[in-house]
């Protein structure tokens, strides 16, 4: 068994995250209790910042936010990685003060990721495109040192750049999950988009990490940068 911090546990292939609403299941995952205190499976299969965690080559605990802190995710979805990042970063009743700005363009998802902030204090849903800061860059008044992008959207580098100039603080650490089957509009395989990817990051940002997740999410890779 492994911390990888107070609320994220590491044992063999399996992360859990301490419960921050007890007894009650996100998406129908494992609920385990550890020296009496419930934790919830953070299943790799459904979240490519789990994947990255089991994934890489370095400190897996360098993935996450400090719990505390304000972060910034574009492209939420219905609230999986969200539910387990607030496990993390807020605690239960938000102990930790944490701040979790959550965006996603689509309305259905706004609404699952509304349900999950009335019972988790600190997620701040937000109905918004992640390429349009103007509408919804008011509610991240600070820059934030961690920034997740997964949006499944053509440009999906772009995006990511123009998000950590305008977001991320120096030295903050930012995870782009790559969709290669949303940027088909450009020659070649998987693996040229990915090193297509490589060289406009590395134009602007350290490329700290390259994780390929195939077996977990095919056709995608998890790129860690640190701001310079």
């Amino acid at each position: 068994m492994r911390p990888l911090s107070d609320s994220v546990l590491m044992e063999g292939r399996n992360i859990w995250t301490v419960n921050a609403n007890p007894g009650v299941a996100i998406r129908g995952e494992t609920l385990r209790k550890f020296r009496g205190v419930e934790h919830r499976r953070w299943d790799p299969n459904r979240s490519k910042l789990s994947a990255g965690i089991l994934r890489t080559r370095k400190d897996p605990s360098d993935l996450l936010p400090l719990p505390g802190s304000t972060v910034l995710y574009l492209g939420a979805g219905h609230g999986t990685t969200i539910s387990h990042l607030h496990d993390h970063l807020c605690g239960s009743s938000n102990q930790y003060r944490g701040r979790l700005v959550a965006v996603d363009l689509a309305p259905r998802c706004l609404r699952d990721l509304t349900h999950l902030a009335e019972h988790r204090p600190g997620i701040v849903p937000v109905l918004g495109d992640a390429r349009k800061f103007d509408a919804w860059g008011v509610l991240v008044p600070a820059r934030v040192d961690w920034l997740f992008q997964d949006v499944a959207q053509a440009g999906q580098v772009g995006i990511f750049l123009s998000a950590v100039r305008r977001f991320l603080s120096k030295d903050g650490i930012g995870l782009l999950s790559l969709k290669a089957a949303s940027e088909r509009h450009q020659d070649g395989g998987d693996q040229d988009i990915f090193d297509s990817a490589i060289q406009q990051l590395s134009q602007e940002v350290e490329i700290i990490e390259h994780i390929n997740l195939t077996g977990f999410e095919d056709q995608h890779a998890l790129f860690i940068i640190r701001r310079r």
